[in-house]
């Protein structure tokens, strides 16, 4: 699989990998799993869409938002297999948080923006299982931050 090409076909390309924000590390492989610590949209050194879903963030940006996550996710994964995507066998699941008003209910929603990415790179194999939930703030000022567990060959 060319996870670049793949990408580009869509309109995308891999991003740089983000320095990580606190004490963590940006993934961790545990036997045939990658675990990848929460992604926020951010760009070339720059936020995509900060702010909250239902006040000063439209759904439209909240699913940009969204990719930009999916897309450093996947940055983050290329990281992990050290580019060999024919180690990746599945993304198992997506975890998100929405940055949202109370009365905003469509999180699920601004996520399909990051499962959207995930099944147009990898088809099948990322189709996963996923939650969608709001919270009152993220880190930074994010709108929108999505975790993510990947099944990989050895």
């Amino acid at each position: 699989m060319d996870i670049h090409a793949r990408l580009k076909e869509m309109g995308y390309e891999m991003p740089a990998l983000n320095p990580a924000v606190a004490s963590y590390v940006p993934f961790k492989i545990s036997g045939n799993h990658v675990y990848i610590s929460g992604q926020i949209p951010v760009l070339n050194g720059a936020m995509v869409h900060a702010g909250m879903l239902g006040k000063s963030v439209t759904l439209e940006q909240g699913q940009k938002a969204a990719q930009a996550c999916a897309l450093n996710i996947l940055a983050v994964v290329n990281e992990a297999v050290q580019g060999d995507w024919s180690r990746v066998q599945f993304c198992l699941k997506l975890g998100g948080f929405v940055n949202a008003a109370p009365d905003f209910t469509d999180h699920s929603k601004v996520i399909n923006g990051a499962s959207d990415i995930m099944a147009g790179t990898l088809g099948e194999s990322g189709k996963h299982t996923r939650f969608a939930i709001g919270v009152s703030s993220l880190p930074l000022g994010s709108s929108v931050e999505v975790d993510a567990i990947f099944e990989i060959t050895p």
